[in-house]
This record gives structure tokens, sequence and C-alpha cells, in this order.
């Protein structure tokens, strides 16, 4: 049977409110998915967690995927898989191994620096998207706030080897994650969300659960109730929604304001340390916040979505 190569027009204009309703969507889960990566860890080890949430994922949106005939050929599909290396499996690799490590708060800490790298990388692949003034001080602003969210733990943590290598890891990743949303951007927007999720995530969990059967085979798992709760949470709400959401918006926002999410997502992890857990609410942490929402606010200024011309489709090879 022949397969179809799944070209769709660009990227059409879209309501302001559904821009940032999916915006908020991605920055408010992604914010609560530091912790429950950490409960999950508990009880999983790291690549075998985290090739479980993307196998999950993936399963979850077959019967989407099905339902709307949809196929890939001309190695699209190859390509997407490729992508969900860079996008997935090696960042959340690499995030999941170091969170035995570090605090959840260093790891969002670090991860933090997204922007920068994206800004840097998309400089040398987008003429459109130039290191502005405006964009490097939102970028400097956004980090300025995150370490002073972070104040109380920089004192603290002392650093190991151990240490140090989570931290190293978890800043690759960071980098990462940039080079393959710039990728994606650039190569894949004619690819809808649904079909983009679904390759990068199975791809990735057959990656992943490969690597875990190497590396992990003599550690044990528990699959607790609180350890599959955090599964579930991760494979649906932090990957499944997050990422459609994710590929919807990238033709429809500049890269400053993609890089924003990365500093509100922050935001929301601490501020839910605060909300839920009894955290301090600190002089640190207002200093924080208000630096952190206005270089997403800087980010955001003047984004039209209809002004968002995402670039040409590629032909169907």
């Amino acid at each position: 049977m022949s397969s179809v190569t799944v070209v769709t027009p660009a990227a059409q204009p879209a309501p302001r409110w559904k821009v940032s309703l999916a915006y908020a969507t991605c920055f408010l889960l992604w914010g609560s998915t530091w912790a429950a990566v950490k409960v999950g860890l508990e009880d999983l080890p790291p690549l075998r967690f985290v090739g479980a949430r993307m196998l999950v994922a993936g399963v979850a949106l077959l019967p989407f995927a099905r339902s709307r005939g949809t196929a890939l050929g001309g190695g699209t599909g190859w390509r997407i898989a490729g992508l969900g290396v860079l996008q997935l499996a090696v960042p959340f690799g690499l995030l999941f191994v170091a969170q035995q490590w570090i605090p959840s708060s260093w790891s969002a800490l670090l991860f933090s620096t997204f922007p920068v790298w994206l800004l840097l990388v998309g400089r040398f692949v987008f003429p459109d998207q130039p290191l502005t003034g405006r964009k490097l001080f939102a970028a400097a602003l956004g980090l300025t706030g995150v370490v002073a969210l972070q104040h109380q733990e920089l004192v603290s943590l002392s650093f190991s080897g151990q240490v140090l290598l989570g931290c190293a890891m978890t800043l690759f990743a960071a980098s990462v994650v940039a080079v393959a949303n710039v990728l994606v951007r650039r190569h894949m927007t004619h690819v809808p969300p649904h079909l983009l999720t679904l390759v990068q995530t199975l791809s990735s969990a057959v990656l992943l659960l490969s690597a875990s059967a190497v590396f992990e085979w003599n550690q044990p798992t528990h699959w607790t109730p609180k350890a599959i709760g955090a599964l579930l949470y991760l494979a649906l709400g932090g990957t499944v929604l997050t990422y459609q959401c994710l590929y919807w918006l990238l033709p429809r926002i500049s890269l400053a304001a993609l890089g924003a999410m990365a500093l509100l997502d922050t935001l929301v992890a601490v501020t839910l340390g605060v909300a839920l857990l009894g955290e301090p609410l600190t002089p640190s942490l207002l200093a924080g916040g208000a630096l952190i929402l206005t270089a997403a606010a800087l980010a955001n200024r003047d984004e039209a979505p209809e002004a968002k011309a995402p670039p040409e489709a590629p032909s169907a090879g």
C-alpha cells in the first residue's frame, strides 16, 4: 500500500486567545512536571521511567492518528523520528538521570538557560530572528530572576562530583532541546502536531527502553500507585497535551517568546512548592518572580499571531 506524505498549508493566523491558551498550557503543565519526575524516580530507574513515559504517550496518540487517516512517506517519518531523538530521547534521558543527583528545583534552574541557547541557535537558522537588544535583555533578566528564586539552594548546595555531573547533563539537555525546537520550526511545521508527537514519542520510547535494558537490567522497578500516577501524569499531561500545543505554537510565536516558557515553568514549579508543600514565601522568591514575569512580558511584547509567518513548507519528497 502506498503512503502519502503529509503536507499541509502554512499555519493560518490564530486568535490571540488561542495562542495565549496554548502557551499557558505548556508552561503551567511543564512547571508541574519537575516534582512529578522526582516522585517517580523514588521507585523507578530513570531510563525505564522516561522510556515508559514516552511509550504511554505514543500509545495514547495512536487512535487519533488512525482516525484522521494520516500517513508519512518520502522519508518524512524517519526525519521526524530523528528529530525525536534530539527533542525527547537524549534530553529527557539526561534530565531523568541527572535528577537522581540534583534537586528538582536545580534541574528547573539549569534548564532555564534554554532561552539563551534558543536565541543563539535561532540566530543562525532564521534571518528574521536577530539577536536584538530587547531579546538579550529579556533572556538575561529572566535568568537573573531564576537565580533569585533559587538563592537559598545556591547557598546551601554542596558540589560533589555527581552534583557537578548532573548540572552538566542538565545544561547539555537544555542546549539539545533548543537545537531540536529550531529544527522543528524550520522543517516540520507542515506536519500535524499530533503526528509529530506520536512519531517522536514512539521512536524515543524504543531508544530509551533499549538503553534501560542494557544499563539498568539489574536495577529494581517498583510499580507503586505513586509511580504509576507520576508516569500517567507525565505521559498524558506533560507530553501528549503539551507537545501538541508546542508544535501548534512554533510557527505562531517568536523564538524569544518560546524561550520565555522555560522561565515561566520554573516560576510555576517554585510557586507550587509554596502553595502545596508549605515552602516559605521569601523576598528572593517575590523578586525572582517579578523579574521572570517582566522578562516574559518583554519576550512576548508585540507578538501578534497574524504577523508571524512560518517558514515555507518543504515540498513532498
